[in-house]
């Protein structure tokens, strides 16, 4: 199964795995599937480190290293699924996980997140 991570998830992951649900670490551990960051996800980590709201220089500047280390694939974004990100109902204001749910659906994936307002969305959330 793909398995689309937020950028929460990828953050714990690197910095405290003990925060992700046991669930949620069975399915990333589990070689049968893929595991997939988005690159808005790339962004939001990289944004909120510039501005201070999370200590992530490190995990920022090595991303697409740690990504291939854990054996994650990286998600472009493609023009489609911004536009639909655009045109979703605002139930979440964030635009970065409007992307992901975008991706999601475009996609018929879930993602892996412990933000419920991913719910909201016509995706399966995992967590």
């Amino acid at each position: 199964m793909k398995i689309l991570l937020d950028a929460q998830a990828v953050f714990w992951w690197y910095s405290d795995p003990a925060k992700i649900s046991k669930r949620a670490v069975s399915m990333i551990e589990d070689g049968e599937n893929t595991i997939l960051v988005s690159a808005a996800t790339a962004w939001e980590l990289a944004i909120k480190t510039a501005i201070g709201k999370l200590d992530a220089l490190s995990l920022v500047i090595d991303l697409p290293r740690y990504l291939a280390e854990e054996g994650f694939e990286e998600l472009p974004v493609s023009v489609s699924q911004a536009t639909r990100a655009g045109l979703l109902p605002l139930h979440h204001r964030d635009p970065f996980d409007r992307i992901l749910a975008a991706q999601a659906q475009d996609l018929s994936i879930p993602v892996l997140s412990n933000d419920r307002l991913f719910d909201l969305y016509d995706v399966k959330r995992l967590w």
